[in-house]
């Protein structure tokens, strides 16, 4: 844990610097993992920020193969438990080392979108989340990051940006003991980008924008059937 402490001290002190930073929702965080954090991803900023908004903990996540050999944060992301992945593959040793932190307890964090949005608002989410989800049936906790898109610009101007990080309720995919269906994994996709997008500003809200299971979560119902459906259109057009 003491690597963890130590990161997070320094990445606090780092926030305050140039950001004020604005938590709701840490009565949303369980006492311990295994969990699954999930994310929207507009700026490099966003996977350390994780390490500012929730309380000290061991948070293991991906990182692309490319910074393994940084000369600086090659041996930072290894000290604190990266696991390195190939991007545009499916990377079966990660994906295997992942599964293994969470059934061993482990919390992972990751943004479902796969890579930044260069068009600050949500793109459509990659399946990776999804299939990590449902092999341990763990819970999912959203965060909605705002303003870290404009996080950058400001530090260049030396201003302060107001950061907003909202936690949302932990929710699981709806398995009901059982393997995933065929072309579930994407519904499921859905199922959690709405979950993120229901913690944004509409500004924000992308591909998403026209969601009905998004409309269905805001109005208090049950997305679910609506990812379902959406995903049903998709592989009909």
């Amino acid at each position: 844990m003491l690597p963890f402490k130590i990161l997070r001290a320094v990445l606090r002190l780092i926030a305050f610097l140039v950001a004020r930073v604005e938590i709701r929702g840490l009565e949303n965080v369980p006492p311990q993992g295994p969990y699954i954090i999930v994310t929207n991803h507009m700026s490099k900023a966003d996977p350390p920020l994780l390490y500012v908004v929730f309380p000290p903990m061991r948070l293991r996540f991906f990182a692309g193969e490319k910074w393994e050999s940084h000369f600086l944060f090659g041996p930072i992301m290894r000290w604190v438990g990266a696991i390195y992945i190939n991007r545009g593959e499916v990377d079966r040793r990660a994906l295997r080392e992942a599964i293994d932190a969470l059934n061993n307890g482990s919390i992972f964090g990751l943004a479902p979108e796969g890579t930044r949005s260069r068009i600050c608002k949500l793109i459509p989410g990659k399946d990776g989340a999804a299939y990590l989800a449902s092999r341990v049936d763990v819970p999912i906790i959203p965060v909605g990051l705002t303003n870290t898109d404009i996080l950058g610009e400001n530090m260049k101007r030396l201003r302060r940006t107001p950061l907003e990080a909202t936690i949302g309720r932990p929710f699981r995919l709806p398995l009901n003991g059982r393997r995933v269906r065929s072309g579930e994994l994407s519904a499921m996709t859905h199922l959690i980008m709405v979950h993120i997008a229901a913690l944004l500003p509409e500004r924000y809200h992308g591909h998403y924008q026209e969601s009905p299971a998004l409309a269905a979560l805001l109005a208090g119902e049950d997305p679910w059937p609506h990812c379902l459906a959406a995903e049903a259109r998709r592989e009909a057009e």
